[in-house]
Order: C-alpha cells, then sequence, then structure tokens
C-alpha cells in the first residue's frame, strides 16, 4: 500500500503519526488492511519488521486472539500501529448522524445491545450470533488494555478525526493470563503484610482490562489532589457514583470476615502504587495487616507526600498503641466522612 494510498483512505494526519514510528518509505514495516487472524498468521514468524493495521480493532473478531498472533510474528521492540473507534467517539458520531431525539433513542439501544448483551452469559451468545464479533463499542481503556494484555507497551495515542490511533512496541511474549473479567464483582490482587499477596474483592468501577494500564495511565496523567491519577478515564461513569458511595468497598467486608484485613488501616495497594512509596514506608506498611479504613479519611492530606506522611505517622502510632489508634483513626474518619464529605473519587 503505497502512501498516497494511505493519505486518501486514512488522512494526513493519521498518515503522519504512522510514518513517525515506521519511516514514510515503509522499508521496514508491513501496511495491512485486515480485520482476520487468519492474515497474520500467514506471516513469516518473527519477522523483522514493524506492522501497522489500517483497520479498526472493533471490526476484528477475536481481538485478543488476533493481538496476540500480531505479537508473535514480531521481534522485542518491533512496532504495531492500529486504531479505533471509542465508545466517546461512538456516541459523538450517532449524536451528530441522527436528529437529536432518535439520536438519544438509538445511543440507548445501542448501549443495551453492544455494551450490555456482551457482559452477560445469557446474552451473550445472542450479541456474538448478530454481530459475529464486528463492530464492537470499546472504551479506550479496555482497547488500550488489551494491547498490554497482550505483550506490548503503549508508545503513543493520538485522536485523528473520528479515530484514536495507537502506537506500541513488543516487549514481552503474550502471558497465558485469565482472560479479565467483565462482570460487576472483580478480583484484583493487592499487597498485605509481610507482603504476602492477597485477593481484594470489590464492585467493578473502572472498564474492563484498565488494571493493565495503570502504568501508562500514571506516566502520562501523573496525580492529583489525593493521590489519585488525574483525568483517569478508566473509571466508567456509574464507577465515579458508586466510589463516591463507598458501594464499591461493600465486597471487602469479605477481606474482612476472613481477616486478612482489619477494619481501619492503610490501604491494600498494588504492586505499582506500593512502588512510588519511600522505602520506609514501604518497610513499614509489611509489619501491619491493611484496613478497609485507611488514615486519608482521618487526616483529609491533599498531596501524594502528604498521603506518605499521613500512613507513616498512623503506622508510628499504630506500633506504640494498636487499639487506642485505630479507636481514634476509625472515629474521627467517620466524622470526616459524615459532616465533611470524605469519599473515594
Amino acid at each position: 500500500m503505497n502512501k498516497d494510498l494511505i493519505i486518501n483512505e486514512q488522512g494526513q494526519e493519521a498518515f503522519d503519526f504512522i510514518v513517525k514510528y515506521t519511516g514514510d518509505s515503509f522499508d521496514h514495516s508491513l501496511i495491512l488492511k485486515t480485520n482476520d487472524v487468519f492474515n497474520i498468521d500467514l506471516l513469516d514468524t518473527n519477522i523483522n519488521k514493524d506492522i501497522v493495521n489500517l483497520n479498526k480493532i472493533n471490526d476484528i473478531n477475536g481481538i485478543n486472539r488476533f493481538l496476540k498472533s500480531v505479537n508473535l510474528k514480531l521481534l522485542e521492540n518491533n512496532i504495531f500501529i492500529g486504531c479505533m473507534e471509542t465508545y466517546i467517539q461512538r456516541k459523538k458520531r450517532l449524536l451528530k448522524k441522527y436528529p437529536f431525539l432518535i439520536a438519544q433513542i438509538y445511543f440507548f439501544l445501542d448501549f443495551i445491545f453492544k455494551r450490555i448483551f456482551p457482559k452477560f452469559f445469557l446474552t451473550r451468545w445472542l450479541y456474538f450470533f448478530i454481530t459475529a464479533g464486528r463492530n464492537r463499542v470499546l472504551s479506550k481503556a479496555e482497547a488500550l488494555g488489551r494491547i498490554v494484555f497482550n505483550g506490548f507497551d503503549i508508545i503513543e495515542v493520538k485522536e485523528v478525526g473520528n479515530l484514536t490511533y495507537f502506537a506500541s512496541r513488543k516487549t514481552i511474549r503474550p502471558i497465558p493470563l485469565k482472560i479479565p473479567s467483565f462482570g460487576l464483582f472483580f478480583k484484583m490482587k493487592r499487597i498485605g503484610i509481610n507482603n504476602n499477596l492477597i485477593t481484594v474483592y470489590k464492585i467493578r468501577t473502572m472498564h474492563p482490562y484498565a488494571e493493565f494500564i495503570q502504568s501508562y495511565i500514571f506516566e502520562t496523567n501523573n496525580l492529583r489532589d489525593g493521590g489519585k491519577i488525574k483525568d483517569d478515564y478508566r473509571i466508567t461513569s456509574w464507577g465515579k457514583i458508586l466510589r463516591k458511595l463507598w458501594i464499591d468497598e461493600l465486597p471487602m467486608a469479605i477481606n474482612l470476615l476472613k481477616g486478612e484485613i482489619k477494619l481501619v488501616g492503610i490501604r491494600p495497594l498494588s504492586q505499582h502504587y506500593l512502588s512510588l512509596y519511600s522505602d520506609e514506608l514501604k518497610q513499614k506498611r509489611t509489619l501491619t495487616k491493611p484496613g478497609l479504613i485507611p488514615p486519608f479519611y482521618a487526616d483529609m492530606p491533599i498531596t501524594f507526600e502528604e498521603i506518605m506522611n499521613s500512613e507513616l505517622k498512623y503506622l508510628n502510632l499504630y506500633e506504640q498503641n494498636p487499639k487506642k489508634t485505630d479507636f481514634n483513626y476509625f472515629f474521627r474518619a467517620l466524622k470526616n466522612i459524615l459532616f465533611k464529605n470524605a469519599r473515594t473519587n
């Protein structure tokens, strides 16, 4: 496929994005336009070339299988470039295409069929029978998460017109992990006492596969006040409501009953988030169980530095008098939650 054809089909801005990583001669690149993993399987193994696919990943039946096949054909550090239509871009396109009232009805039905049906066993088969897996509705977080899940690092993401283009680099072979759940409830690995991994139960507030792009999101968005990631598009719109009401935390009562956490204590963290902490705090964190209600709600810190200081202060006090410390922190946190609107964002 030559330069003029790519520009005519994808546009100049998309072409510029592609050649930024491949070079405009395409001497070391394979330019494809396919939705079928069969066409990837036919390629030679370990080709020392980059792969560019001009078709949206939304139209691929078996996205993970396709990405895995691309990964296995590339050498380490080779580039894979593709594009997608995100959920937000799809919504904008539909609302622009039809009169307002019709667009709202269409979008609602489209949401039910293409966002709800694929997530439940009883309706999933009907969805795939009708669509054959084509024209999938994907959030940006899910799409990027799938790419990382299949052994790539995200280099750059750019919106071009009504599509989002991504450049990624093969870093590892696909790891045979269990496919993430799309269900309402999910489990995640967190670090507990003595650096032991525990399985924490929560109600889903993020898009599926979102956990795989935590490092990428942190690198591109950094932290805002309160120690949370800025503009975190991994969180769903209803997830923000559940977090404010603490509903997403309710399943952690299972961890409480199992004795893996206590009522008050430091929050169980992921390996990546813990890596941001100071060595002193990381060491002290290993000496006690994490808790359901963290010191954050008692001290109301703003910056990440203040959050670390809050936890360090709590842990030092807990070493001296565990019961008194947890008692005081519980009622201070309860007061802030009830009267100062302290909530999880």
